[in-house]
């Protein structure tokens, strides 16, 4: 009788963490592919906790950890993520980029608005025709006339200021619709506002010329400019896809849905997917060692 490889776990230790050494697999297959070693960071979107922010570090400094420790420094990050506050994505894209010898980003279906200027930090895109980033405009946090508390771009809100301003310089008076919004408008929004819109701009020039754009100044500029028109992009939203990236001047990879590499990607996205939303669990961060959720 031929002797049976049975896993080194214990059958019930194994059976409960099931979907978890499926995804491990999954991670191997990439890698396998690739060359790489791979990261993954995937939220729930339909979590309200699912932003990025600095409860992230820690465990991306685990999985870059594990990374340098089993490879060379070559590293993939599979990102899903809606987005976040942009110190957060700066201090995760320092950490990632102050130990590793190059960074591909893959985008499996979503990388908007923070969680795109993680990817604007990489060497390289991976898209495919489900991938799609996202513009830069900053949000904060403004209260509506009934005082509740919600996520609105910063450019659009200024824009609904100056907005005010006209058509009360063109009556000559107030609107008193207006005034139940205006009574909670703290001034110091307003400048906020105006350095994020900033702040984001300065974020996606800097990572661009270092590695992207290789310190073609006037490259970075543009895709900078680019991203940020709220013009051009007037939802928060919108899809960015892999061929507008691309006309942009954004590095980026193209790889078809047939292929064996997105395959194996996109296996491994739908295993995420299925996972969050049976789980709730708002952020997973795995590599083939590493799991926290």
């Amino acid at each position: 009788m031929e002797p049976v490889n049975f896993p080194q776990q214990t059958p019930l230790y194994y059976a409960l963490h099931a979907e978890r050494y499926q995804r491990r697999e999954l991670i191997r297959q990439v890698q396998a592919l690739t060359g790489r070693k791979l990261m993954v960071y995937f939220t729930n979107a339909m979590r309200p906790d699912s932003a990025i922010d600095q409860r992230d570090v820690v465990p991306f400094q685990e999985m870059i950890y594990d990374c340098l420790n089993h490879s060379e420094s070559d590293v993939d990050l599979l990102i899903q993520s809606s987005g976040g506050d942009i110190d957060a994505a700066e201090k995760i894209v320092s950490l990632i980029r102050g130990q590793v010898a190059s960074l591909r980003v893959i985008v499996s279906e979503r990388a908007k608005s923070a969680a795109t200027l993680i990817a604007l930090a990489a060497d390289e895109i991976l898209m495919s025709d489900t991938s799609e980033l996202g513009p830069i405009d900053p949000q904060v946090v403004v209260q509506t006339a009934t005082g509740q508390p919600v996520m609105r771009p910063a450019q659009s809100f200024l824009d609904g200021l100056k907005r005010i301003l006209q058509e009360t310089q063109q009556a000559g008076v107030l609107n008193p619709a207006y005034y139940p919004i205006l009574s909670h408008l703290d001034p110091a929004l307003i400048d906020f506002c105006e350095k994020a819109i900033a702040r984001s701009k300065q974020f996606v020039r800097r990572w661009l010329e270092q590695h992207m754009c290789a310190g073609d100044v006037q490259k970075a500029e543009s895709i900078a400019r680019q991203l940020c028109d709220v013009e051009r992009y007037a939802s928060h939203g919108a899809v960015i896809n892999y061929e507008e990236a691309q006309a942009m001047g954004l590095k980026v990879n193209y790889v078809r849905t047939n292929e064996p590499l997105w395959e194996a990607i996109w296996r491994l996205h739908t295993a995420y997917e299925v996972f969050i939303h049976r789980t709730q669990l708002p952020k997973v961060f795995e590599t083939e060692h590493v799991s926290i959720a």
